[in-house]
C-alpha cells in the first residue's frame, strides 16, 4: 500500500497500561464510524505497515487500542507519534458541495461569468482556509475553496462550477493583457 491510495486516520499518540495497548488519536469528522476497524497502516522509516486489531475501545476522538503482535511496553513505545492510514476506499461517499482534497485533481473548474477557467491541479490545505489551484495554461489561478464560491460539483463529470468573488478571476487573466497595454502607452 502506497501513501497516494491512503488518507491520514490519526496518529498514535502514547502508549497505554503495560501490555502493548496504545491510544490512537483519530483526525476524522466521525471517530465512531471506525469502531469496529480490523486494520490499520502505520508509518514506519516512511512505509505503510499492516497491523491488525484486537480489541478498540473509542471515546471521543482517541482510542485504546490492542495491536495483535504488540504485547509490551517496549513494542508499543517504538509505535508512539507514528501516523496511522486506511486506504481511500474506507472513506464514506460525499454528496452535494462537499469533498475530499484528493478526489478534485483533474475536475474542470468553470466560473459563473468567465465559463470554462483550468482544471484543478490540487486543493492547497492551509490553516485558515483550503484554496483550489487551478492551471489556465501557464497561469494558476487561486480561489478560495469555501462552500459559498461552489455552485456544484459533478463527480460524473469531473465538473466544478464556481462563483468567485467579484474580481478574483481578473487578477489572473488580466494581467498579461494590463502589461501588454502598458507598453503601448509608454510607446506613445
Amino acid at each position: 500500500m502506497v501513501k497516494n491510495d491512503c488518507f491520514i486516520l490519526g496518529y498514535i499518540a502514547r502508549r497505554v497500561g503495560n501490555h502493548g495497548e496504545l491510544a490512537f488519536i483519530f483526525d476524522v469528522d466521525n471517530p465512531s464510524a471506525y469502531q469496529k476497524l480490523e486494520s490499520v497502516f502505520v508509518e514506519i522509516n516512511n512505509t505503510l505497515v499492516p497491523f491488525f486489531i484486537k480489541k478498540n475501545q473509542i471515546k471521543g476522538n482517541i482510542a485504546t487500542v490492542t495491536i495483535d503482535g504488540i504485547d509490551s511496553i517496549d513494542k508499543a513505545e517504538k509505535l508512539v507519534k507514528s501516523t496511522l492510514y486506511l486506504p481511500l476506499s474506507f472513506l464514506p461517499p460525499l454528496k452535494g458541495k462537499k469533498f475530499y482534497f484528493h478526489e478534485m485533481p483533474g475536475f474542470t473548474a468553470f466560473d459563473k461569468k468567465y465559463g470554462e477557467i483550468g482544471i484543478v491541479t490540487e486543493v492547497l490545505d492551509f490553516p485558515q482556509q483550503a484554496i483550489f489551484s487551478i492551471k489556465q495554461g501557464k497561469n494558476e489561478i487561486l480561489i478560495p475553496a469555501k462552500e459559498e464560491f461552489i455552485v456544484s460539483i459533478n463527480r460524473e463529470s469531473k465538473r466544478l462550477d464556481l462563483d468567485a468573488p467579484e474580481g478574483l478571476i481578473d487578477l489572473y487573466i488580466s494581467t498579461k493583457e494590463f502589461d501588454e497595454s502598458e507598453k503601448e502607452t509608454d510607446l506613445e
